[in-house]
């Protein structure tokens, strides 16, 4: 109650001409407070699983953006546009990096070097990083070279880990400031199943092996990475799972240039290349609807 009687004097002090949530429990009480006003109100959905506060939403929403099919099983059929989620420009226009080989070698790199690239986040996934350890003496016996992004947490751990490794067989990286590099670079990505993170992924259009953080809400990121398995684009692996199996399944599929094809077709055919445009001309129309 309090917090929909702050959204209320938000609302009122500033004025809007339109509200834009975009999930997550702190949209809920601005735009009931906007919907209860008659300001017209647009939700964007990035999961393939809308969240209960977009769900709630959804029934007075003007607009529902998504990114992925099927979702009029979470809101009013008339509503949804297909939108995709919007991306950094400089991943959507990936070939601005330059050739594969100058982004490799940018990390040290041969040009002829197989490439993985292992992405946690900022601050690191526990179990992706426990995976890499456990799969090291995979990696120097198979020539492949990886790219591991670990995270500010395990930093010291993984440095630790890597005593010992061929020279140059592992590039460790606290946080990567150049993800375009990273993703021009790779030849096979490995990572969570983040709304954005996938969305990236389709717009870079690498083969991609998907390990689902168990630790969200609702589980959606196995929800999002099942998506892109059930066409083709992608391999989940389940967290329980990774620590056995995510070494030796990238380096399988590093080894299956056919398979490696087929992922890459498909998953980037499920980019959107103008995502934020057409949020925002969906945004505008709502606006000079209630002009």
């Amino acid at each position: 109650m309090i917090s929909l009687k702050m959204a209320r004097k938000i609302i009122l002090d500033f004025n809007p001409d339109v509200v834009v949530g975009v999930g997550g429990y702190a949209s809920g009480p601005v735009l009931r407070s906007a919907a209860r006003k008659g300001i017209p109100t647009l939700i964007q959905e990035q999961n393939s699983y809308a969240g209960l506060t977009n769900r709630l939403l959804g029934k007075r929403a003007g607009k529902i953006c998504v990114a992925y099919e099927g979702m009029e099983k979470y809101f009013p059929t008339g509503k949804i546009i297909l939108s995709g989620n919007p991306v950094r420009e400089v991943i959507v226009k990936l070939e601005s990096a330059g050739s594969q080989a100058v982004a490799k070698r940018e990390f040290g790199l041969k040009e002829d070097a197989k490439v993985i690239l292992v992405l946690g986040g900022s601050l690191g996934a526990r179990t992706i990083n426990r995976a890499v350890i456990a799969g090291l003496q995979q990696i120097a016996g198979s020539g492949v070279k990886m790219i591991w992004q670990c995270g500010r947490f395990y930093t010291e751990e993984a440095r630790a880990s890597l005593e010992g490794m061929p020279a140059g067989s592992v590039i460790l990286k606290e946080f990567i400031e150049r993800m375009d590099l990273a993703y021009r670079a790779a030849d096979l990505i490995v990572a969570r199943a983040g709304a954005i993170t996938i969305s990236e992924l389709c717009h870079v259009g690498k083969p991609a092996i998907l390990i689902p953080s168990p630790n969200v809400a609702e589980d959606h990121q196995t929800r999002n990475a099942n998506s892109l398995v059930d066409q083709g684009a992608a391999i989940c692996l389940p967290d329980h799972e990774a620590v056995s199996g995510m070494m030796a399944a990238a380096i399988e599929l590093l080894g299956n240039d056919t398979k490696q094809a087929a992922l890459s077709k498909n998953i980037k055919a499920l980019a959107f290349p103008d995502s934020g445009g057409r949020i925002a001309e969906e945004i505008i129309s709502l606006m000079n609807d209630e002009s």
